[in-house]
Order: C-alpha cells, then sequence, then structure tokens
C-alpha cells in the first residue's frame, strides 16, 4: 500500500510549469483566449513593461507575483522564479506580439531554464501580421525579417539587399540600439544602407507603423524610401518596402 501510494504521487506530481506566450502588438483585443487563460492560470509573471501593461486588466496582484524586468535584470528574474516556484505551479511570460518572432534568443535561454518538456509556447498576434495588413503586402510574397536582435546581422542586410534589388517586397522589424547608436538600424540608417548599396531610394515605397494598434499613439508613415533619410521613429515601429504587384488567380491560365 505504501508503495502503491509512493507510485501514484510520483505518477501525477507536476514539474514547474512555464507558459510563453505572445499577447499581441498592444491592443488587449489582440490577446487571443488561450492566452488568456494561461495568464489566469499562473501564480508568476514576468514581463516587460509594455507587454505587462498589455495584459494589466487580466492581472490580480492579490494572488499572483508580477515582476516587472528590463534586459539587465531579465536573467536574474528567471532565475529567482524558478527556483521559488514548487511543482504544480505556473509561470506566464509574456512577449508583445508573437513570441515566435524576434523573442527566440530569450525562449532559447528560457527552454534551458525550465527544460524544454516544461515549457509551453502560445503564439500570438504579431505587429508584422498587422503591418502586412494595414499596406496589403501578403506575407507569402514578402521577405520577413528581424534585426531586432542582439547578434550579428550582416548576413540579414546582405539578404534584404538582395530582396530589394529583386523586385520584392520587405516586412522588417528595425533595430533600436539607444546605448550604442553605432548599432542602431532605424529605418533613417536602413534607408541610408539601401542607397549606399546600389539601391535607388527615390523609388521605393515605404510605410512605418509605429505603435500598431495602440488607439492613441499609432501613426503610419508612408512615403519614398529617401524620405526616410534623417527621421526619427519609435523603438516599436514596423516597417514595409512596398513592391508588391497585385495578382489574382485571373493572371494565370487555370484551364
Amino acid at each position: 500500500r505504501i508503495l502503491l501510494s509512493i507510485i501514484l504521487v510520483i505518477q501525477f506530481q507536476m514539474p514547474k510549469k512555464l507558459f510563453v506566450i505572445g499577447v499581441g502588438p498592444g491592443d488587449p483585443n489582440y490577446i487571443t483566449q488561450i492566452a488568456k487563460e494561461k495568464i489566469l492560470l499562473s501564480k508568476y509573471i514576468i514581463g516587460y513593461r509594455y507587454t505587462l501593461r498589455t495584459i494589466e486588466t487580466l492581472i490580480d496582484k492579490e494572488k499572483q507575483q508580477i515582476y516587472e524586468i528590463t534586459m539587465k535584470n531579465q536573467e536574474s528574474a528567471y532565475q529567482y522564479v524558478y527556483g521559488n516556484m514548487q511543482d504544480n505551479e505556473y509561470c506566464t511570460v509574456p512577449f508583445t506580439g508573437d513570441v515566435s518572432f524576434s523573442e527566440s534568443e530569450v525562449v532559447d535561454r528560457l527552454l534551458e531554464i525550465f527544460g524544454n518538456e516544461n515549457v509551453e509556447i502560445i503564439p500570438g498576434i504579431s505587429s508584422i501580421q498587422v503591418a502586412s495588413s494595414k499596406s496589403r503586402v501578403p506575407l507569402d510574397k514578402a521577405f520577413v525579417v528581424t534585426f531586432h536582435v542582439t547578434g550579428d546581422i550582416r548576413q540579414k542586410q546582405i539578404e534584404l539587399i538582395k530582396s530589394v534589388l529583386d523586385k520584392k517586397s520587405v516586412i522588417l522589424l528595425p533595430r533600436p540600439w539607444p546605448n550604442d547608436l553605432s548599432k542602431n538600424f532605424m529605418p533613417s540608417d536602413i534607408a541610408l544602407f539601401l542607397k549606399n548599396n546600389g539601391v535607388n531610394t527615390r523609388e521605393i515605397d515605404v510605410w512605418i507603423f509605429e505603435y500598431l494598434t495602440d488607439k492613441e499613439k499609432e501613426t503610419i508613415f508612408r512615403g519614398k524610401m529617401i524620405d526616410l533619410e534623417n527621421k526619427t521613429f519609435s523603438d516599436l515601429s514596423v516597417m514595409v518596402i512596398d513592391q508588391n504587384k497585385k495578382e489574382t488567380y485571373l493572371n494565370f491560365n487555370l484551364l
């Protein structure tokens, strides 16, 4: 009987569980139902200020432990929460947009800390998708890339040049780097970079979307790429290089 009890405890005891969740570009209406359920289930919530603000109506500060993080203190926060969690407890790390786009550096670290089998990734609606919809540049006809990373971006830059010269549309996240402007790759930097690499920026149409889905702060810039030079845009920006040529099924011989 004692042996059976031990077996049952082992069988039904669950390890610490982490939900890594995309909560959309900013408007709470873009949070999926499954994301809401996981957030409500969690005792611990760890996230950046902007992301926590997106889910603030779902958070119960009396029952949940909330940790606002920055790039500098995120590692210690993840380690602290993991060390204090009990088996059968849940933690959520929410990310703006879709967790599977432009967040791999953090997600890979969370997988190391919690273990692959204990992490569930919940997709969300990305600002890339919203920008695609607003500009009417389909994702399946565009080169989609993020420069919002800390690693080397030279290969991505080469692919960007090739895509633009090949007359392909591009949807991208720029790279802000406030502490070292030499590492910035924001819309103004991108426009100059492409011009210096043989692109006629006077003829290229672009969109810049800032604070997408934020009813009070969202702005849209539309013009030629050359117009971006010396302009400043928010860290929360999406850039669309629009070289889209509309095609319908009538363009093809289906008979």
